[in-house]
């Protein structure tokens, strides 16, 4: 993609060579010789990018800068200046500039910061691009519960999505969907429409995780060639998501400590203090409190991001979900892999609801991406589904000593609940069914294999009972 950049310099010489190498990279070039003919051309052409000289005839350009922001808080402006200009570039950065440049400079040192800028750029154009996508995607009304305990938890995250500044800690296992609940409460926040970033904590060492957060200067350390944006400089305006942050080292605990308290960081190497506005959500699958007896976690970080704790319930413990989730996952498959599945036999069904799933909501959709993609469509059998959801049932039933009795109902969950009888499963499995289609009779008795008026006789039956 080509932008346009604007040039701003009362040196003939300088718009000249300046304008010569950036079309070489491929920029659009608008020339302005002076601060009054820099915002008219601002105002009428909206460059993507403006390369701003401090020292101009009439309005200097800090004044430009000013008034740039103003009429368009999200213009990305890099200033140059000479070396005793020093302090002024310093309030040019305070007041939004992207970047500065010390002349006399390399060409080949603005075309790299003019390309980070384009960067920078791409990702609000594409954050555009994305964020109705998104807000679909992620909308809470999305979630599939019929558990009340995810129905307060959800409650809760709607009213702390509102509140634009809020810190947010969601705390769950693994697999539970913490990363598409901080999505979700990103999008449904007056900060949709900015950046949205995400860091696993635990998928870096120590170094490169502080890097990532915080950017660096050039010379901070030995491949320090040139400076990069950090992920809280590049989320300013939006949210940034930590994954797993009860892995992070005390010593970044301390810097994000006060980035949280302070709303500024330092890049490394760097030695001036940078204003953010982000919104922080971490997760972890740790309990915080006994990291802080252990002193691996500091209780004042904690206290920090606690300001709207969110737990998210495992999947054993919302046992009425696993069926409709099940489902939802198989009309999402069903549209990635083409296929034409129509819901799942009632020994599937119990088989699915009885298994612990250790690895939660991530663990059903393998299961159910597997199984779609080995099985013939139609309706899933028991059969169908993989060994080990099978062999836990069965291990469970022959360890049970009422085994064999006819009589009495049958213990085959972990938690202690027990089986029904088989039309109490049916009518369970006809409302889960009714519950993920919406009350959809028609698309609830294709999916049950069964004549909508076989439906409607039985829903009329169950009624009367």
């Amino acid at each position: 993609m080509s932008y346009s950049v604007l040039v701003v310099d009362d040196e003939e010489l300088t718009l000249r060579t300046v304008s010569r190498g950036l079309r070489a990279e491929g920029f659009e070039v608008l020339t302005a010789p002076s601060g009054e003919d820099a915002l008219t051309v601002f105002t009428e052409e909206k460059p993507d990018l403006t390369l701003l000289d401090i020292v101009l005839p009439g309005i200097d350009g800090v004044e430009v800068l000013r008034r740039m922001k103003q009429a368009n808080p999200a213009a990305i402006i890099l200033m140059m200046s000479a070396y005793r200009m020093v302090d002024r570039a310093v309030e040019a950065m305070k007041l939004g500039a992207f970047d500065y440049l010390i002349k006399p400079f390399h060409l080949a040192d603005m075309i790299a910061t003019l390309h980070r800028a384009s960067e920078m750029l791409a990702l609000r154009v594409r954050v555009r691009d994305d964020v109705e996508q998104a807000r679909g995607r992620y909308d809470f009304g999305k979630v599939v519960t019929k558990n009340e305990a995810t129905r307060r938890m959800l409650e809760v995250a709607r009213k702390a999505a509102e509140s634009e500044h809020t810190t947010i800690l969601l705390q769950g296992e693994s697999g539970t969907g913490k990363s598409v609940f901080a999505k979700a409460i990103h999008y449904a926040s007056p900060r949709s429409s900015m950046p949205l970033l995400e860091l696993n904590c635990a998928a870096l060492p120590d170094t490169l995780l502080e890097s990532e957060l915080f950017g660096f200067e050039p010379g901070a350390f030995t491949d320090a060639r040139r400076r990069k944006e950090g992920l809280l400089e590049r989320a300013h305006g939006g949210t940034l998501f930590l994954d797993e942050i009860a892995t992070m080292s005390a010593s970044v605990q301390a810097k994000l400590l006060r980035v949280l308290e302070e709303s500024t960081f330092t890049r490394l190497g760097g030695t001036r203090p940078i204003k953010i506005n982000v919104r922080l959500i971490a997760a972890t699958n740790a309990d915080l409190k006994e990291s802080i007896a252990r002193g691996q976690f500091r209780e004042d970080l904690y206290y920090r991001l606690n300001v709207v704790p969110l737990y998210i319930p495992p999947l054993r413990e919302r046992k009425e979900d696993i069926v409709p989730l099940a489902l939802e996952l198989m009309q999402h498959f069903n549209r990635e892999l083409r296929k034409k599945f129509t819901g799942f036999t009632f020994a599937a069904a119990e088989l699915l609801q009885h298994y612990p799933w250790p690895g939660n909501i991530r663990e059903l959709k393998n299961v159910i991406e597997r199984t779609m993609i080995l099985a013939p469509e139609g309706d899933i059998d028991a059969a169908a589904l993989p060994e080990e959801i099978r062999d836990h049932v069965r291990s469970i039933r022959r360890d049970d000593p009422r085994d064999g009795d006819s009589s009495g109902d049958l213990d085959v969950s972990p938690t202690g609940r027990q089986l029904v009888t088989l039309r109490e499963l049916e009518d369970d499995y006809i409302q889960e069914v009714l519950a993920a289609t919406g009350n959809n009779k028609t698309q609830a008795s294709r999916i049950l294999g069964i004549h909508p008026t076989s439906l409607l006789r039985r829903l009329k039956k169950e009624h009367a009972d």
